[in-house]
């Protein structure tokens, strides 16, 4: 009997299969469509400290492979995530992981610890709450004039040093396609305690309306995901896991278990499904089965037989 276990930052996962942040809501939007129990890990939509309106104008456009999404982080708030979906996001059995973005340090540090504190209290009444922080650090910091945190690694690093101080809970860094120098920005989290990595984030991308003769998104790039930047995303996956001992989540186009397998292989601990989700609504569990369907085929005992061996 083969067993498809992994164990990110000491967090036991029943499979490798994570929901991406921003592709599956808090996950009662998917129940309907099959039994969220069945998955290794769910990340939540992305939250920050304040509610966000988000963008407006146009929010998502489809390209070839893959779509562009400018949805600019909308989110209920911290206080009213907590409140409001947090204990039915841990109703099921799976891992818990909590998106966190943010404008600037100080709205990074007191989220997390609002989370952390939220979170510590529900283990002390011995009921069931999240598993881990995922950081997003692609978040444009608005004291640099915009640019994203996680470009220059000497930035990013202020972010990871003081939300690690501000928080319990294993500590996932999401990084950007986008920094100036990848493998030394996973480097650089390890060194200040982060758990884990997961990467890749959307890659900055355009699309122009010829017909209004202005880029279709208000906010001139957007987001690009899909089965268009796997190819990338792999190598960045494969080069990141050979700088750092802690574990890798590898995403970007996942659409098949043949590619999960890839990551796997590149040395991903586990990965993450985002866009598929938006192509197929029982991508979740089809890719699961799939997985099982292709280590039964293939002999493979259990996926540390082939982790990490390209």
């Amino acid at each position: 009997m083969h067993s498809m276990t992994c164990n990110i930052a000491g967090v036991e996962l029943k499979n490798p299969v994570i929901m991406a942040s921003g592709t599956f809501g808090f996950g009662r939007e998917y129940a309907q469509f099959y039994d969220p129990c069945l998955l290794g890990g769910i990340s939540g939509k992305g939250i920050t400290l304040h509610p966000r309106a988000g963008n407006k104008g146009s929010r998502m456009q489809e390209t070839a492979s893959g779509m562009m999404n400018s949805v600019g982080l909308e989110n209920p708030g911290v206080e009213a995530f907590l409140r409001d979906e947090l204990e039915s996001m841990t109703q099921w059995d799976t891992a818990v992981m909590i998106n966190l973005g943010g404008a600037d340090i100080e709205e990074y540090v007191k989220a997390a610890s609002i989370i952390n504190d939220a979170c510590a209290a529900q283990r002390r009444e011995g009921l069931r709450t999240a598993d881990m922080l995922e950081l997003n650090i692609s978040c444009p910091n608005v004291k640099e004039g915009g640019m994203q945190f996680g470009i220059r690694t000497e930035v990013a690093r202020q972010v990871v040093r003081a939300v690690r101080m501000a928080t319990a809970l294993p500590l996932i860094v999401k990084l950007s396609p986008g920094a100036e120098d990848l493998t030394a920005m996973a480097v650089m989290c390890e060194e200040e305690g982060a758990d884990g990595i997961s990467l890749v984030n959307t890659f900055q991308a355009m699309k122009i309306d010829i017909r209004r003769r202005r880029s279709a998104f208000q906010q001139t790039y957007a987001g690009l995901s899909g089965p268009a930047i796997k190819p990338i995303a792999l190598r960045m996956v494969h080069q990141t896991a050979q700088a750092v001992r802690i574990p890798v989540i590898g995403m970007g186009g996942i659409t098949s278990a043949e590619d999960i397998v890839e990551f796997i292989m590149a040395g991903a601990a586990a990965v993450q499904v985002g866009t598929y989700n938006f192509m197929n609504l029982r991508a979740g569990v089809e890719l699961i089965s799939g997985l099982e369907a292709w280590m039964s085929q293939e002999k493979v005992q259990a996926l540390d037989e082939i982790r990490g061996i390209v």
